[in-house]
């Protein structure tokens, strides 16, 4: 019998590539103006946009999609896996200690919290190198020559992007921007600990209103409401820990050879160093497009996720 952890595990990795194929090009727009450290105002997402088609053509837009499906997929099957093995950890627990009085399938805001920090903590480190080679393949689109002028650089795949760093800098380089990424564990925590408050809110009202009238057979929650829901709660999270996202952007796109003069700063040192260089709009450059972004991916997620989840079931019942 496969465990429901493992499903959970599959259908959000599989939602998450349908939703980062999707959003792509507006992630990649987020990281390049995440990364830029000049002081100049951010272009608008329309400009940004036509600048990198009219200089790089239409697959610009799609530098990194490779180890970002890759990292997605990952990021987001380790995700599924410790949340669901944590939950149904805690729901167990709950039926043991509390019996027919415990609330079967729903957590509470704490209970959320600690699934979310057990599963972020975990994905964090399995992940980082993934996007620390997608955030390579993202932003060295050109470099300066010996002239000065800007020239571009070829484009390496996956397997060639992490050979040049582990050549370069060292397989330590593929943790760069971890101190960054473990605060942000509280991004998905935040966004999952919303997503379940927010949908115990909705079935409450969906249970009580079906109370007061004839049975129905349609089920509590649609496709449209886990769009909206996925929606919402991504965009509290992003909202909150997005100069985080500047910080680990940043940091993952440095190498070695470009930092050596850089004394090591941790999180909020290098936030200090950001505002004192840029002001406090450095720590929200491309923020526009990476709200867009999440709120479309996690939105597309959330209801491909489901989708997929009752799919597999049904398959894994007649089999």
């Amino acid at each position: 019998m496969v465990s429901e952890s493992f499903v959970h595990a599959c259908a959000g990795g599989a939602g998450g590539l349908v939703a980062m194929t999707a959003t792509y090009p507006l992630m990649g727009i987020s990281t390049r103006a995440a990364v830029d450290q000049s002081k100049n105002p951010g272009e608008s997402l329309v400009k940004a946009i036509t600048t990198v088609i009219a200089k790089e053509g239409i697959t610009g837009l799609y530098d990194g999609l490779s180890s970002s499906l890759i990292g997605i997929g990952v990021t987001n099957f380790v995700y599924y896996f410790f949340f669901e093995a944590m939950r149904e950890f805690i729901l167990t627990s709950k039926r043991i200690t509390r019996s027919s009085k415990a609330k079967l399938g729903a957590l509470t805001t704490t209970e959320s919290i600690l699934s979310g920090l057990v599963a972020g903590i975990t994905t964090a480190l399995i992940s980082n190198p993934i996007w620390v080679i997608n955030t390579r393949q993202t932003v060295r689109v050109s470099q300066k020559d010996t002239t000065g002028a800007n020239k571009v650089v070829a484009r390496k795949s996956f397997l060639q992007t992490l050979h040049h760093i582990v050549e370069k800098d060292g397989v330590r380089a593929l943790w760069k921007g971890i101190g960054p990424a473990l605060v942000l564990v509280t991004n998905p925590v935040l966004q999952y600990t919303a997503f379940e408050q927010l949908k115990n809110w909705l079935v409450n009202i969906r249970q009580v209103s079906r109370s007061n009238t004839p049975a129905a057979a349609k089920p509590l929650l649609s496709d449209l409401d886990f769009f909206w829901l996925g929606a919402l709660s991504k965009l509290i999270a992003t909202s909150i820990t997005y100069p985080q996202i500047v910080i680990k952007s940043r940091q993952q796109a440095m190498s070695n050879e470009s930092s050596r003069d850089r004394k090591k700063v941790n999180v909020w040192s290098a936030m200090t160093e950001v505002v004192h260089n840029e002001g406090v709009g450095g720590l929200y450059r491309g923020i526009s497009s990476k709200l867009l972004q999440s709120i479309l991916t996690a939105a597309i997620l959330f209801a491909s996720k489901e989708r997929i989840y009752k799919m597999t079931k049904a398959v894994l019942v007649h089999v």
